[in-house]
């Protein structure tokens, strides 16, 4: 399915490009459905393109030797994924599969490697990108280093969360304890009950699907090891 003019649009990365420079794009792009959990792109297949995330969310994930999954970041709509193989023309570096039922459009690799040879604007933002993908990877890398699930839990959550319109601090959307569990190398019910005691202690509250951090200093206490978990 082709993607229109008004849908492309939507895509901060594509804002600096002129409506001329839009037109041809919409007929190179296409559209694809996917069901929660299906893979999006693999690293294990040679076809290289740009994504575009519609509709829905997505996840980074990749395996460890001993066939545990890990997560690595997550992608919401507007966002873009798939740049890296883009740019060195080898074969991505992790597994995309979607975290819910997802819509993305797809430019070819060579197609997207001519557009953005062509607009500054977009290479730059394209290595802002990449830089800020490298430095995830080494917060990540600084999490999984703590041996304290909890400690990793709080470190996860604060990496995630953002300051709203209001000044408040959220996590919005909040991934579920499954994908939380894969990111900091826990199980699930690890991930349940320390939310079941950050909850109990008011040091989170969740409305939907949105976690306020009610009391982040107290969170990124326990995140730097300066105060003990709460327990039960």
């Amino acid at each position: 399915m082709p993607v229109s003019l008004q849908l492309l649009t939507q895509f901060p990365l594509l804002h600096p490009l002129p409506r001329e420079a839009l037109e041809p794009l919409s007929a190179q792009m296409s559209l694809r459905s996917f069901a929660r959990r299906a893979m999006v792109m693999s690293k294990d297949t040679p076809t290289q393109e740009l994504g575009f995330l519609v509709d829905g969310r997505l996840q980074g994930v990749d395996f460890t030797v001993d066939g545990r999954s890990v997560g690595l970041y997550f992608v919401d709509p507007g966002d873009y994924f798939g740049e890296l193989s883009v740019v060195d023309g080898q074969s991505g570096s992790e597994f995309v599969v979607a975290a819910a039922r997802s819509t993305v459009a797809f430019l070819d690799a060579a197609a997207a490697r001519e557009l953005i040879a062509m607009n500054p604007d977009l290479a730059r933002a394209v290595m802002a990108r990449l830089a800020q993908r490298v430095r995830a990877v080494m917060a990540q890398r600084m999490l999984l280093s703590l041996t304290n699930p909890f400690q990793r839990l709080s470190v996860q959550l604060l990496q995630l969360s953002h300051k709203n319109s209001a000044g408040v601090t959220t996590v919005d959307p909040v991934p579920t304890h499954q994908e939380l569990a894969i990111m900091i190398n826990a199980s699930r019910e690890t991930v349940t009950r320390a939310f079941q005691l950050l909850f109990l202690n008011k040091i989170l509250v969740r409305e939907g699907n949105t976690l306020t951090l009610v009391r982040s200093d107290n969170l990124k206490d326990i995140a730097e090891g300066r105060v003990e978990p709460p327990k039960a």
